[in-house]
């Protein structure tokens, strides 16, 4: 026992130097057994996300219609100059804007609210947390499947809410105007509880004695939550916006089962016009034109987030191999 509590420091002297643990023989992992668990990962990669990406890039300068072989009407940057003069896509855009705008001014400063709340200790707090992750676990297909027979018109759960006040029956997912707007009412009811948990998560992990210490010198509850809450939780804030913009620019399946984009691309997303382009109208060129702005979009949006907005909190989070920062 003596020999084993003697060797105790020097084992976590290695550990803090950032040595690499070595196998029970004593040797590090070779070249060869790291590619044989790196390379499943790597092919899957490779097959399904990096080859269709050359892939439709390079249909993106052919006009094809997705069959007889190969492209071979090359028609060089018609297809984006085509994408930049088209209306259906400029409202695209803007409704991408609009959405994420609305998210972070209202999804989620309400699920950051409800997770400060459902915080505090309280009698079936777990009951209700539960609760308000349930729309979470609904699939994207089976929600708009629901919310469509609740809007429906005159027969809808909706409907014969308002009529019971003597209003008649409205357009929900039929008015121009208003039919983006439900959509991101649908969202948030189905998305708020997952940044919900987030931020639960992110305020438990900030140590309650931070707030003890803090009441002892007579701060106040507001000052708590803006020089301690919102401070340690900045990780966790951001990494919320983060993926509430690029869900939004992905918007996919919800709103194509809902609408499919109506009434007039009322409700159309990116993906939807992508998707309605190459395999309704089959213009495959086009379509691969549109999904490379859709991933350029992602890709610049990820880039400058994390470069200007994300780098505080990566910055000393990967380690070398000698356990310095990289």
């Amino acid at each position: 026992m003596t020999r084993q509590r003697d060797q105790l420091p020097g084992a976590a002297g290695r550990a803090d130097r950032g040595v690499r643990p070595r196998d029970p023989r004593g040797r590090r992992p070779g070249a060869g057994t790291m590619a044989a668990f790196i390379s499943p990962a790597l092919i899957l990669f490779i097959l399904f996300v990096l080859v269709p990406v050359l892939f439709a890039a390079y249909t993106a300068f052919f006009r094809w219609n997705g069959l007889g072989g190969f492209p071979t009407d090359f028609v060089g940057l018609e297809n984006f100059q085509t994408m930049l003069q088209d209306k259906v896509f400029l409202a695209d855009l803007w409704r991408i804007l609009l959405i994420t705008i609305l998210s972070i001014a209202v999804q989620l400063p309400m699920a950051f609210g409800l997770a400060m709340l459902l915080h505090q200790n309280f009698p079936g707090r777990t009951a209700f947390r539960l609760l308000f992750f349930v729309p979470y676990i609904l699939t994207e297909a089976v929600t708009a499947v629901l919310f469509r027979l609740i809007f429906s018109p005159r027969r809808g759960f909706a409907d014969a809410v308002l009529s019971g006040f003597g209003i008649d029956g409205i357009g929900w997912l039929s008015d121009r105007n208003l039919v983006i707007f439900v959509i991101f009412g649908i969202l948030t009811w189905k998305f708020f509880g997952f940044h919900m948990i987030l931020y639960l998560a992110g305020r438990q992990s900030i140590p309650e004695e931070l707030y003890e210490a803090a009441k002892v010198d007579g701060a106040t509850g507001k000052q708590l939550f803006r020089h301690i809450t919102l401070p340690l939780m900045g990780p966790t804030l951001r990494i919320t916006v983060f993926l509430s913009v690029i869900g939004t620019v992905q918007l996919f399946d919800l709103v194509y089962v809902l609408t499919k984009g109506g009434p007039f691309h009322a409700s159309e997303t990116l993906a939807i016009t992508m998707y309605e382009q190459g395999f309704v109208r089959n213009q495959i060129g086009y379509a691969s034109a549109l999904s490379i702005a859709m991933f350029l979009l992602s890709l610049v949006f990820a880039l400058i987030y994390q470069r200007y907005v994300l780098g505080r909190d990566l910055q000393g989070a990967l380690t070398s191999s000698d356990g310095g920062r990289s």
